[in-house]
C-alpha cells in the first residue's frame, strides 16, 4: 500500500463479535470526511467475527485471520502492511473514534494525540510531557504516528501489557514532535489489555528506556499514592 498523510486505522480482534461492529461503524463514519485505509488483524477467531468482517468487506482496505502470538504481535502484523506514509492509529474491538484532526498540516516526525473516553463519563487526559516518563499517558485509541518516521514494526513481543507504553517511550526518545489535537477523541472499550495492568511490567519498561533510577522514582510515586489516594487527582505518576 502506498499513501500520502493518509490515516490507517488498524483494529486488532480475536473472537470479538459482541463489538466488533461498532467499532467498524465508528470508522465507517469517519471515512466520509476523512481519507481513511481500514485493517482488520483478527487471530482466528472461532465466534462469528470474521462474519462481521466480511459483511463490510467493501469497506475495508485489508483483512486476515490468522492465529497469532497475541495482541502486540497482531498490531505488528497491522503496522506492517499499513501505507508507509499514513498516520497510524489502532483500536481494539469496541473502541471507537469520535472525531479525528486534520492531517495535512503535519510532518513525519510528528505524533498527534488527543483525548479518550474511557467508558461514559471518564475523560483521560493525555500528556507528552514528563508524565509519559513514569506512566503510560498516551492511549492508542487517539494517537497517530506515521509510519515513515518509524517503518519497522514497533511493539516489543516480550511485554505482555505496556509494548504501547514502551512504544511511546522510544518516540519521545528518539526526538518525535508530540502534537495534542483538542478535536482528536477516541473511546476505549472497557476490559482491554491494559486494565488489567501489571505494575511490575510497566516498572520494567521504563527501567529499560530511562534507567533504574527513574523506575525507582515511578515506584515511589505508586507507593505515595497507595498510602494518600487523594495524591491520585494531581496524576503524577
Amino acid at each position: 500500500m502506498s499513501g500520502n498523510g493518509r490515516i490507517s486505522v488498524v483494529t486488532v480482534v480475536k473472537n470479538g463479535v459482541s463489538h466488533l461492529e461498532e467499532t467498524i461503524l465508528s470508522v465507517i463514519e469517519m471515512k466520509t470526511t476523512t481519507d481513511i485505509d481500514y485493517l482488520i488483524i483478527d487471530g482466528g477467531s472461532t465466534d462469528g467475527t470474521t462474519d462481521i468482517i466480511r459483511k463490510y468487506s467493501d469497506q475495508i482496505s485489508y483483512w486476515i485471520s490468522e492465529p497469532d502470538s497475541g495482541i502486540y504481535d497482531a498490531m505488528n502484523k497491522g503496522w506492517a502492511v499499513a501505507a508507509e506514509n499514513s498516520f497510524i492509529l489502532f483500536l481494539g474491538a469496541g473502541d471507537r473514534i469520535i472525531s479525528l484532526p486534520d492531517t495535512t498540516s503535519f510532518h513525519k516526525n510528528d505524533v498527534v494525540y488527543g483525548d479518550v473516553l474511557l467508558g461514559e463519563k471518564t475523560v483521560f487526559k493525555s500528556r507528552a510531557d514528563f508524565h509519559l516518563n513514569f506512566y503510560n499517558s498516551l492511549h492508542h485509541q487517539a494517537l497517530l504516528v506515521n509510519k515513515s518516521f518509524y517503518p519497522s514494526p514497533p511493539f516489543n513481543g516480550c511485554y505482555r501489557i505496556y509494548a504501547d507504553f514502551d512504544f511511546n517511550q522510544r518516540l519521545k526518545k528518539l526526538g518525535a514532535n508530540f502534537i495534542y489535537s483538542p478535536g482528536f477523541i477516541g473511546y476505549a472499550h472497557p476490559g482491554g489489555v491494559s486494565d488489567r495492568g501489571c505494575f511490575s511490567e510497566s516498572l520494567t519498561v521504563i527501567s529499560a528506556n530511562y534507567g533504574f533510577m527513574w523506575a525507582t522514582v515511578a515506584l515511589s510515586g505508586y507507593y505515595a499514592m497507595k498510602l494518600c489516594p487523594v495524591l491520585k487527582r494531581f496524576r503524577p505518576f
